[in-house]
């Protein structure tokens, strides 16, 4: 059973920068997607970024494309969420999840259709 953790969440200005970071026990197997989520409070969970484990390749939220980078240490079983010049919008509470490989491939992976979640860790931007 695979687990997932988040850490790195907390309070920036905007303007700031956090990394985020979720560490996978268990074996997730040797090619797969890799994604990040948020959900603000009164809204619908969106998905951030994936990276595709095997590949490598990354796909982002044209919200984030250019402030964010979603990266993978394999020998860590750990993946990354870098944020650069954050915004107030950016505040919600981040999931790392892991899918298949067709959930990057397919673009499926955006709206959710991963099998393993983490917790989550808050962010809050404060303007």
């Amino acid at each position: 059973q695979l687990q997932l953790v988040e850490s790195g969440g907390g309070s920036v200005q905007s303007g700031g920068s956090l990394k985020l970071s979720c560490e996978v026990t268990g074996f997730p197997g040797t090619t797969y997607c890799m994604a990040w989520f948020r959900q603000a409070p009164g809204k619908e969970r969106e998905g951030v970024a994936a990276i595709y484990v095997g590949g490598e390749s990354t796909y982002y939220d044209g919200t984030v494309k250019g402030r964010f980078t979603i990266s993978k240490d394999a020998a860590k079983n750990t993946l990354y969420l870098q944020m650069n010049s954050l915004k107030p919008e950016d505040s919600a509470t981040y999931y790392c999840a892991k899918g298949t490989s067709y959930e990057c491939y397919s673009g499926s992976w955006s709206r959710g259709r991963m099998d393993y979640w983490g917790e989550g860790t808050l962010v809050t931007v404060s303007s």
